[in-house]
């Protein structure tokens, strides 16, 4: 997908002003690039993921700081690469520090109320032929769509069962219904 400096500037404003579809967009538009570059760091496909998760979560948490003036996948992929190092370096000291319930609280990404098209899509599928569906998601997202849609938690409520920032929540929730809704679009 090419896109223009002028239109990816319009939906960086609007995401700044708080614009879930803007932040869809951002988060669709640059994924593969953040998760291309953590991959090739990380050889994991796991580690990856978990860190552009994490660096879509703490961007969309800043967005505000972000100054156009510089180029927004760079920004991003500084993000990105800051996170994998403080993940290199708690793994060497071995010194887990947790979200203070203060940071927790700022935490202030859009709650979702508009059903996105890809809510529509799985909507519309039959509860049996959606579960198969779901099966095939990897279990991090096969959690986030089960506690949100089947047991009917808030993004706060699974953030603390999985033991996990709001923000990171938020865009796991993004990317598994993008994910499920390309796996329902594949067998239309």
């Amino acid at each position: 997908m090419e896109i223009n400096n002028e239109n990816l500037e319009t939906y960086i404003i609007k995401a700044k002003s708080g614009d879930q579809a803007a932040f869809r967009f951002l988060l669709d538009f640059f994924w593969p690039s953040v998760y291309n570059y953590q991959l090739k760091r990380t050889k994991s496909e796991n580690d990856a993921e978990d860190i552009t998760i994490q660096t879509f979560s703490k961007a969309f948490d800043k967005i505000n700081t972000f100054d156009e003036k510089y180029v927004f996948k760079t920004w991003l992929i500084t993000i990105s690469k800051n996170i994998h190092i403080d993940l290199l370096r708690k793994k060497n000291t071995s010194i887990f520090t947790e979200t203070s319930k203060e940071q927790e609280e700022k935490v202030y990404l859009v709650v979702d109320e508009n059903p996105t098209p890809e809510d529509k899509i799985i909507r519309e599928q039959n509860l049996a032929k959606l579960l198969r569906d779901i099966k095939q998601l990897k279990p991090k997202y096969q959690e986030v769509i089960h506690l949100r849609y089947f047991q009917e938690l808030s993004y706060k409520e699974i953030s603390t069962q999985i033991n996990e920032p709001m923000n990171n929540v938020k865009v796991k929730l993004l990317r598994a219904k993008k994910l499920l809704a390309e796996i329902i679009k594949s067998h239309k």
